[in-house]
């Protein structure tokens, strides 16, 4: 990109940010005007027309405000304080979003919404002693920096002097976290500060250098007790705000304890300074979250002591997981309300802006177009493999990855998006040394590359071919960029600059490896990050297009922070993919749909005046909460009884005994010829699209079912026992009617099964694989582990309904076209619950499966409680739990990992 096109993108995105809208005839208008100058005349008008589409697509996204939930006992106070407040430090940060790009409808939300949570905050200015507790539910790689840099701003503004920001695990979100908030809010850079250097301005200090804001952290450096010191600053009589970034860990916690009571001692054992703290990835400062091993709950006790050093402090815990720990783990409702950083006082739920791509877009709404499963690892690098383990060979799908990266690359540089970051990711390995071995093999693989685009990639393209890797390079863009709007012919003379500007670097405690994108910000930098926990939670990999994640976790929130993949791609969203096994795509999906309702509830709650109390309650309720608390007490080896309630859920049995499959084929033609007993025979069923539907259909027949289905332990929610209870406490009312659907295809597949002499009519049987890790006593349906195909929730509903569902579900997410509904939005509206019998021709690895009759599996879609739902306890085997996934909780959940 030319000096003169940088200059052009600089002052029309100036001239745009004060209109929340503009056209595109305005935006034409804007670079036509600035085209004219000398210093802008040099840009083409097809270049000009390029800038005009990448403008428009950036004012066309939009942010909504989020949901709120207040105490009962909240007073306002910021519309009086207002006419007080000097906005110099929320002026100077919005003028640095604004030269970066931002939109005006998304820089007005975000003003809205820091504000929001400000007012939410208690009044600096009033006299203490007081505090206050509260949390901001974001996304992964949403934002939630930019949000709380905002709120630092406006604190300050208000008067707030003292800022604490606890950032991530490790040194490098820390670092990279300092940088952040240097241009947010600092405006110079604190490495040179407090190395007595020369003050560097930057982000906002380029803008209004008359205010000085102190931090006792820099970039290149976490809390020192010497250096704090040495800034001379004295922290009781602050004129400007005070920041300290330091990494969540117990001896830094200490260091900057011990040092703040030193400072204290001199006149009284606490501060009168207005405190704000943020704990950024609040989820990881929670209790109990190490399965006994006392490290966190040492570090919650350490930064109660910082809340308790200062007689007025505020405390937001940021977190992009609603299952955060903080709800979940005590024992007793009483003890999560108790806990010192329960957000007793304030929850808010950020929305992303509509160019977000999060989890619901890539595992729910999209897959087929972003994933890809790794199905060859086992052969070259297992799942689960010892410290010891060599790498001799790349798997071909990580070189298949590596080939995808390339030709993204290449065509990002058709685009004309030259000097931008680019990166991919490789997150295979816990181990520092399987890291290291990895990152030399991708080394090695990428030179190859280099080699063969080197030397024959300015042939014709018909000769070029003959390369092997060339030719493979064209399979990638064959199989994955044919509909990217580049020929190839257009990217083979691009593949030489796309591989050579590639760095392979490793990412972890011991690597000199670097993410200093900063440093080349005027010529991008193209890197492949190899890592493992480092690259797992915080980082920000910026540009980043393929990534190839060969690990397996099923908790929820260190799930959802492995995927560094989320976030913001303007202008090459369609070449973003994902590797990685199928079964930690349906983990994914689960997790991106249970969260998806837990904000649906978040608004719900917030119509109904509910309290952050009432939500950690609803937290504990649901069913997910099972699988949560289960594992947070896996060490214990006891019982675990979890409440939870059903309501507006779906369950299903997605694993199966093998020993009991002709059992439940028998119970299902028990409940065929229970329901004609009672005046409900299958021959009576509507045909529907779905299958054989029946409605009206009393609920004795489904809990008879139920007690005579053979439920395999691993499918919790479905244990026989508390489903049944569940039901039954509410038989005459909300339960006394059913709708019940034998699901059936439209027509037999060819390797299917029709079941006729079962039921009485033909069932033609859905076709499901058996998951991997089926063995000769549990059958797992998929190895996504899902049962129900998408949409069947809808079946029963009135078509009104239905059609009501639809037009809500758009008008709450604007801009995807004709969107993939959610099956949450029709089970809010049922007034019946479903049970889904479904016949499954299981067809896969061996001749054992297709000889097997229909395997009957069940799927129920609880409607939503009419009241207050009464929960109903789960007694949880955590013996079975070890056996099944401790050799998930000893990856990245665990210590002594790749740090």
């Amino acid at each position: 990109m030319s000096e003169a096109h940088q200059l052009l993108e600089s002052l029309a995105t100036a001239a745009l940010a004060r209109e929340p809208l503009p056209t595109p005839e305005r935006i034409r208008e804007v670079i036509d005007n600035l085209r004219s100058m000398p210093l802008c005349s040099a840009v083409s008008a097809d270049e000009g027309e390029h800038l005009a589409m990448l403008l428009e697509e950036r004012h066309g996204v939009t942010m909504r405000i989020g949901a709120l939930l207040t105490a009962k006992d909240y007073e306002p106070w910021l519309e009086a304080a207002r006419p007080k407040v000097v906005p110099y430090y929320w002026e100077r940060y919005r003028r640095l979003l604004t030269e970066r790009g931002w939109s005006g409808q998304v820089l007005a939300t975000l003003d809205t919404m820091s504000e929001r949570i400000l007012g939410l905050l208690e009044n600096p200015g009033k006299p203490g002693p007081w505090d206050r507790r509260g949390m901001v539910v974001g996304h992964v790689q949403s934002g939630k920096t930019s949000n709380y840099a905002a709120l630092i701003c406006k604190a300050s503004d208000a008067g707030y002097r003292l800022i604490v920001v606890i950032a991530g695990v490790h040194n490098r979100l820390r670092n990279q976290t300092q940088l952040r908030l240097d241009e947010a809010i600092v405006g110079r850079d604190s490495a040179r500060l407090l190395a007595n250097k020369q003050d560097q301005y930057i982000g906002v200090g380029r803008f209004d250098k008359t205010r000085r804001p102190v931090t006792f952290t820099t970039s290149a450096r976490d809390f020192n007790k010497a250096t704090a010191t040495g800034v001379g600053v004295p922290l009781r009589n602050l004129t400007e705000p005070a920041l300290f970034v330091i990494k969540k860990n117990a001896h830094t916690l200490n260091n900057l304890l011990e040092w703040l009571k030193e400072n204290a001692r001199s006149t009284s054992a606490s501060f009168d300074v207005p405190m704000l703290l943020i704990d950024d990835e609040a989820d990881n400062a929670s209790i109990n979250t190490r399965y006994g091993s006392g490290e966190v709950t040492r570090i919650n006790g350490q930064i109660r002591d910082l809340l308790h050093l200062f007689d007025r402090s505020s405390y937001v815990g940021y977190t992009a997981t609603p299952f955060a720990n903080i709800f979940i783990d005590p024992d007793t409702d009483d003890e999560m309300v108790g806990a010192d950083l329960f957000p007793r006082d304030f929850i808010v739920s950020l929305d992303p802006p509509t160019n977000y791509f999060g989890p619901g877009r890539v595992f729910v709404d999209e897959p087929e177009r972003v994933v890809r499963h790794i199905m060859d690892h086992e052969t070259y690098l297992p799942l689960k493999h010892p410290i010891y383990t060599e790498v001799r060979m790349l798997p071909p799908s990580l070189c298949a990855a590596i080939r995808t990266f390339v030709v993204a690359r290449a065509i990002r540089l058709v685009r004309g998006q030259v000097h931008q970051h680019c990166s991919m990711l490789v997150n295979a390995s816990r181990f520092t040394d399987v890291q290291q071995q990895l990152r030399n093999e991708v080394h090695e693989f990428v030179e190859s590359i280099k080699a063969s685009v080197r030397v024959n990639g300015a042939l014709p393209p018909r000769e070029a071919l003959g390369d092997p890797e060339i030719a493979a390079l064209h399979a990638a863009w064959s199989d994955e960029y044919q509909d990217a709007g580049a020929t190839w012919e257009q990217i083979q003379p691009f593949l030489h600059e796309s591989a050579a500007t590639i760095t392979v670097v490793e990412i972890n405690s011991r690597s000199a490896g670097s993410l200093n994108y900063e440093d080349h910000e005027r010529t991008g930098l193209t890197l492949i990050a190899v890592g493992g926990y480092s690259l797992s939670r915080g980082l920000t990999l910026q540009g980043l297009m393929v990534s190839y994640f060969l690990r397996n976790s099923m908790m929820y929130d260190t799930l959802m922070q492995m995927g560094r993949w989320f976030g913001y791609h303007p202008g090459y969203e369609d070449l973003c993919r994902v590797w990685l096994p199928e079964e930690a795509e349906g983990w994914y999906a689960h997790v991106a749909e249970s969260i998806e309702e837990l904000r649906e509830e978040l608004r719900i709650m917030e119509a109904a005046n509910a309290t952050p109390e009432q939500f950690g309650l609803k937290v504990r309720g649901h069913p997910d909460a099972l699988m949560v608390t289960a594992r947070n007490k896996m060490g214990s080896g006891e019982l675990v009884r979890v409440a939870i309630g059903l309501g507006n859920h779906f369950v299903e049995t997605a694993v199966l005994r093998r020993d009991a499959v002709e059992e439940n084929r028998q119970s299902v033609r028990h409940l065929a010829e229970d329901l004609a007993r009672c005046g409900r025979p299958l021959s009576s069923a509507s045909d529907s699209p779905t299958g054989w539907l029946l409605t009206d259909v009393p609920v004795e027949p489904i809990l008879g079912f139920i007690a005579g289905f053979r439920n395999h332990v691993g499918s919790m929610l479905t244990d026989p026992g508390p489903l049944r209870r569940y039901i039954d406490r509410r038989r005459t009312e909300e339960f006394a009617l059913w709708d019940v659907l034998f699901a059936s295809v439209g027509r037999p597949l060819e390797t299917g099964l029709t079941d006729e002499v079962l039921l009485g009519v033909p069932v033609h049987c859905q076709q499901r694989s058996p998951g991997t890790r089926t063995d000769k006593d549990t059958l797992y349906i998929t190895n996504k582990q899902r049962v129900a195909s998408r949409g069947v929730e809808k079946t029963g509903l009135p078509p009104g309904e239905a059609a009501a569902a639809e037009e809500a579900y758009r008008l709450e997410n604007p801009g995807q076209g004709e969107p993939n509904y959610p099956d949450r939005i029709y089970r809010r509206r049922r007034h019946r619950p479903l049970l889904i019998i479904h016949l499954l021709a299981i067809g896969g690895r061996d001749d054992d499966f297709r000889r097997m009759k229909p395997v009957v599996a069940y799927s129920i879609s609880f409607p939503a409680p009419t009241g207050d739902e009464e929960k109903i306890e789960y007694v949880v085997n955590t013996t079975w739990l070890r056996e099944n996934y401790r050799g998930d909780l000893d990856d990245d959940e665990m210590a002594g990992d790749d740090e």
